[in-house]
């Protein structure tokens, strides 16, 4: 039994089925201790959602106990997976899973891998390789023609005057604890010149932002319309309101005034408010479409409700008809309501 439902949990994993794996933890909520080793490469449920970018998932697996800080056979615990998305620019990756994961489990940060990563090294490493422009020119595969013709360029002139001017500038290149290397300083002349050409280039196709005094025409049309829907749908919510109060009286009315001891009641024959729910449910789905704010009409309803629904009054109209087989469970649930509808009365006062 126990082989079969772990069974279930990798397949809803794997096919995102989250309703199924949401039934599945709430009624054998052992199943996840189960699973938790069993998949290929020594893989949680929790890793594959990462795999998978399945947030959904992954909240469900968190919220009943599963574990991020298990390692994997390389030593990634579920954190390092989800830090291997954001650096492959996986969409909300950051918020979506490395966020909620980093919540549960704060120690799993600190916890390195066997190459000796931790999930926030990855997630450092990633963030470098992506903002960071100081890369040299060997590794900037991506660097402009423009900027490495502009940079031998420099060199060039740079090398040029230091011949004609021998040892002029000797104080530049002190070895110094801030001493600035000849190569260093060109390099950052570099950068600064691409970043304020990048500048430059945002600032000119920066569109600039369109000053509307007055809404358009289709945008007070879009208005109109959901305005007319919301009237629409609150038509219908009062009609269908409105229906379910008309067949709750009329279903009181048939079964409360006939006397008929031939036909048995059975629960499902007593014109309940609702037929499940608490019996503190039941006595708002009486009391839907009543204005609480009338509140004459709200208390003379209420009495109504009490006295249709008082145990002693309830047993003189249909205790001689009601089924053995539900007699007491009928009686319970009358005495329950019957005390919800009082607690209700109470409270307007």
């Amino acid at each position: 039994m126990a082989l079969r439902y772990q069974r279930r949990l990798w397949r809803y994993v794997e096919r995102g089925r989250r309703h199924k794996l949401h039934r599945l933890l709430r009624h054998h909520r052992d199943v996840l201790d189960l699973g938790e080793r069993k998949g290929h490469k020594n893989h949680t449920p929790l890793h594959r959602c990462c795999a998978l970018l399945d947030r959904k998932a992954a909240a469900l697996l968190l919220k009943y106990g599963a574990d991020p800080s298990l390692p994997d056979h390389q030593g990634d615990t579920a954190l390092h997976l989800a830090a291997r998305q954001v650096a492959r620019g996986g969409d909300h990756a950051y918020e979506d899973l490395f966020v909620p994961l980093r919540i549960n489990c704060p120690s799993a940060m600190s916890i390195k891998n066997r190459a000796g990563k931790t999930p926030g090294d990855l997630l450092n490493t990633a963030a470098e390789e992506k903002w960071c422009p100081e890369a040299t020119l060997e590794e900037n595969e991506a660097e402009t023609e423009a900027e490495r013709e502009w940079r031998c360029k420099l060199l060039n002139e740079c090398e040029d005057e230091f011949q004609e001017t021998p040892w002029q500038h000797e104080e530049d290149f002190s070895t110094g604890p801030n001493s600035e290397t000849f190569e260093e300083w060109t390099e950052r002349i570099r950068r600064e010149y691409g970043q304020k050409r990048r500048q430059e280039e945002e600032q000119r196709y920066r569109r600039p932002k369109k000053e509307t005094t007055k809404p358009s025409v289709q945008l007070q049309r879009l208005e109109q319309e959901h305005l007319e829907y919301l009237k629409r749908a609150q038509a219908k919510e009062e009609e269908i309101q409105a229906g379910k109060r008309r067949r709750y009286e009329e279903g009181c009315s048939r079964v409360f005034s006939s006397s008929d001891s031939s036909h048995s009641l059975c629960y499902k024959d007593i014109p309940w408010p609702s037929l499940t729910g608490t019996p503190e449910e039941m006595a708002a789905a009486a009391l839907r479409g009543v204005d609480p704010s009338d509140r004459g009409a709200y208390r003379r309803f209420l009495r109504r409700q009490q006295a249709l629904w008082h145990p002693d009054k309830f047993a003189q109209r249909c205790g001689t008809r009601l089924a053995e087989q539900d007699r007491r469970w009928i009686l319970d649930t009358v005495t329950a309501l019957s005390q919800a509808f009082n607690r209700l009365a109470e409270a307007a006062k």
